[in-house]
C-alpha cells in the first residue's frame, strides 16, 4: 500500500475486515505509527523495528490498547535464527523487499539519501545507494 492511502482501510479491506495480527513499523515516521495503532487487530501487536528522532513523542490510544490487550513491542537486533528466517523469507519472495525501495541513488548522492531518510516523508521509505559505474 502507498503510506499515503488509509492503510487501516485497506489492511481491513484485504483482511476480511478484520484488523492485523501484527503490525511491523520500519520507519520512523510519525504517521506510520498512527496507522500502525489503528491498523492491529484485538490481541495483535505493534513491533517497532524503527524509531523516532530523540524527543519526538507518539500519542498512544492506551484505552483502546488496555480494552483490546494489544502489545507494544520494541526490537532492536534479532538473534542469529531471526536473522536465517528473515532471509529465507526475502529469497523466497513472501517478503517483497523490492516493492519498499522508494529510491535509487548513486554514492555520489549519498547526502541526498540520507536528508531522504531523515526527512520520513514517505513512510516506507527505503533509499538504496549503489557504486556509479
Amino acid at each position: 500500500f502507498d503510506a499515503r492511502e488509509n492503510i487501516p482501510e485497506l489492511a481491513r479491506e484485504q483482511n476480511g475486515g478484520k484488523g492485523i495480527d501484527l503490525v511491523i513499523i520500519c520507519t520512523g515516521a510519525k504517521s506510520a505509527f498512527y496507522q500502525a495503532f489503528q491498523s492491529v487487530d484485538r490481541g495483535g501487536t505493534v513491533m517497532f523495528f524503527a524509531t523516532t528522532d530523540p524527543g519526538v513523542e507518539v500519542a498512544v490510544p492506551v484505552n483502546d490498547f488496555w480494552r483490546n490487550e494489544i502489545k507494544l513491542m520494541p526490537s532492536y537486533g534479532n538473534a542469529p535464527q531471526d536473522a536465517v528466517i528473515a532471509i529465507e523469507l526475502i529469497r523466497s519472495g513472501r517478503i517483497p523487499v523490492t516493492k519498499l525501495v522508494t529510491h535509487r541513488l548513486p554514492f555520489a548522492e549519498a547526502q541526498e539519501g540520507f536528508r531522504l531518510m531523515a526527512e520520513g516523508r514517505e513512510a516506507s521509505l527505503k533509499v538504496i545507494l549503489y557504486p556509479h559505474q
